[in-house]
């Protein structure tokens, strides 16, 4: 299966169904090189002494590398027409720190007829291992009818 393959296709796509679950390791390494990636060099991020001085007690991950699990995981379920017009509505609930172990999920919460094309509204979610809300939210696109 290429990489912008979907594992979910219609007409099989029924409301309630599971996205595929991912789950990811956050260490201080992932959190380093996204920074590299992004240039976001924040101390909250790469500065460990820095950090344990603040209210958070330690690094944090970037709210982007996060979100970015949360696309990876719909781009598994719909390949290339997430990446062509997929949305996210997010909000960040809690921090995520070096450590911990993300799982993403979500699934379909509802399925439209629009405008000759299908609409697939999805609810999101990652927690941490304590099972603690990281981010909470809602993903759309759109899929051609066949």
């Amino acid at each position: 299966m290429g990489e912008t393959e979907p594992t979910l296709r219609l007409p099989e796509l029924q409301k309630g169904e599971n996205l595929p679950q991912l789950v990811k390791n956050i260490t201080q390494e992932n959190i380093n090189l996204y920074a590299q990636a992004s240039g976001d060099f924040n101390p909250i991020h790469v500065d460990e002494d820095f950090a344990r001085k603040s209210p958070y007690g330690g690094t944090i991950a970037h709210g982007m590398l996060i979100l970015s699990y949360l696309s990876q995981m719909m781009t598994i379920a719909f390949g290339r027409s997430w990446l062509s017009g997929g949305k996210l509505n997010v909000r960040f609930k809690e921090p995520v720190r070096s450590g911990d172990v993300i799982t993403v999920s979500g699934n379909i919460r509802n399925i439209e007829q629009e405008e000759g094309k299908i609409r697939i509204n999805c609810n999101v979610l990652c927690q941490n291992q304590r099972g603690e809300v990281v981010i909470t939210g809602e993903s759309s696109l759109r899929l051609p009818r066949k």
